[in-house]
């Protein structure tokens, strides 16, 4: 499929999906919440979201994993790629206690803006060189990015779209932004029911997320590096290992495993840091035996694709963004090695 033809069908799947989902801006149901707020009129459910777009920050983002955010060299603090052009919307449909983007999941800092301004920010991103539109916490947010996608192809836009999510996603809804995600980077974040209603309120984290998952799978099951190593298409699972849940850890392991492909990329991310209201039982760092008990378990079952973290931070060297700040992440390395 050419380019002016592959252009046309995501517009066309845009329209679809926008039809398909139309009744969620007044009955909302677009995330396992199920709040059916009407967002059309104002009301906030869950997220504490309306119907317009909220975020805090569109900019070049290098702290994500390579095949995203491109090659940096932190002792030269170069780049050869402009990094992943990043959106961070604000407000969360998951909340978890220690979430390290609290100020935005929690506090929902950030701004409202009008679809043609968010799709200006992302032609302004392609602009500036960015490998990709990175759309992070984008699930409650689907209808406004959507309208945007719509203008924004209108003009032009021509990036992959990576949709970075939390994980927590019903099925019908990913459905319809098959053929419209190119790469999908969702959180897989715990197996046991109890741990999940405990950190996150959401005991049903895993039913729903396992299913999201598949499908996810099943709209972009392979990984597709460029000539630069850049993720083109695919999906890389995301798990952040907690301090004294590694059991919960091997466990997911094995359901990825059995349920998808020893295949499919991972990204074991070693950077927990206790922020906001996390609970005592987990407000201390991960250990290196913690780390290496899971990175060993991902090769010992023959995971094809590992992209892994430093196994410890020290304290003035963890991978909390601050949002107050014009570049929250001036400091960051990334993600992946």
């Amino acid at each position: 499929m050419d380019l002016q033809a592959k252009k046309e069908d995501k517009l066309r799947r845009i329209e679809l999906a926008l039809d398909s989902l139309s009744g969620f801006e007044t009955d909302c149901r677009v995330c396992p919440r199920e709040c059916r707020v009407n967002r059309h009129s104002g009301e906030k459910g869950f997220c504490q979201s309306t119907n317009k777009a909220s975020l805090s920050h569109a900019l070049l983002h290098y702290g994500e994993e390579p095949a995203i955010s491109g090659l940096h060299d932190w002792s030269l603090n170069r780049t050869k790629n402009k990094g992943s052009g990043t959106i961070f919307f604000s407000g969360c449909n998951l909340k978890c206690l220690f979430c390290q983007n609290y100020q935005l999941s929690w506090l929902n800092k950030g701004k409202i803006v009008t679809d043609e301004e968010l799709a200006g920010m992302m032609l302004n991103l392609e602009k500036k060189g960015a490998l990709n539109i990175n759309l992070v916490s984008p699930t409650h947010q689907i209808l406004a990015i959507l309208r945007a996608l719509r203008i924004a192809y209108g003009q032009g836009f021509n990036l992959p779209l990576v949709y970075n999510s939390n994980g927590y996603e019903k099925v019908g809804v990913l459905r319809n932004l098959n053929g419209i995600i190119d790469i999908y980077l969702p959180d897989l974040k715990y197996f046991d029911s109890r741990v999940a209603g405990k950190f996150s309120g959401a005991s049903d984290y895993f039913s729903q997320a396992s299913l999201a998952i598949q499908e996810m799978y099943l709209q972009q099951p392979e990984l597709i590096l460029d000539e630069e190593e850049i993720a083109r298409q695919g999906l890389i699972i995301r798990h952040l290992v907690l301090p004294g849940q590694t059991e919960d850890s091997l466990t997911l392991l094995e359901w990825i495993k059995q349920n998808l492909s020893p295949s499919i990329c991972l990204s074991l991310m070693s950077q927990y840091y206790p922020c906001f209201k996390a609970p005592e039982e987990i407000r201390r760092p991960l250990t290196r035996d913690e780390y290496e008990l899971v990175i060993k378990k991902a090769e010992d079952l023959g995971f094809e694709s590992l992209f892994i973290q430093p196994i410890s931070f020290g304290p003035d060297d963890h991978l909390v963004p601050d949002f107050n700040l014009p570049d929250p992440f001036r400091w960051e390395k990334p993600k992946g090695v």
